[in-house]
């Protein structure tokens, strides 16, 4: 099981991180919503739970995982894209069988 993160995603996540001033990378987990079942939940981590699932990333970012949610999150690549005026992370997630159309929530 693994998850990995994008060269602009880590970039964008070790940013924030200095402005916040601690951390050692972000949690990302789901939770029941939308019309399609599941949604992504990001926030930033100072340290990891018992249970977590811990992966090094790069740079000495960790991306921490509930073991709840790391039966729907294996394999996906967390990405931060830009297009146009808008920006944010992309999860490249190939559990996903489904997407509603707003793109944000899925199901597997």
């Amino acid at each position: 099981m693994a998850i990995t993160m994008t060269p602009a995603a880590q970039q964008h996540v070790s940013h924030y991180l200095t402005q916040r001033g601690s951390g050692c990378g972000i949690r990302v987990g789901v939770r029941t919503s939308g019309c399609s079942g599941m949604a992504y939940v990001l926030e930033f981590v100072d340290h990891a739970e018992p249970d977590d699932e811990v992966f090094e990333v790069g740079a000495g970012l960790q991306v921490v995982i509930d073991p709840k949610s790391l039966v729907y999150l294996d394999g996906t690549e967390l990405d931060f894209v830009k297009e146009g005026l808008n920006e944010g992370f992309k999860f490249n997630n190939p559990n996903v069988r489904n997407e509603c159309g707003c793109g944000e929530s899925f199901n597997i």
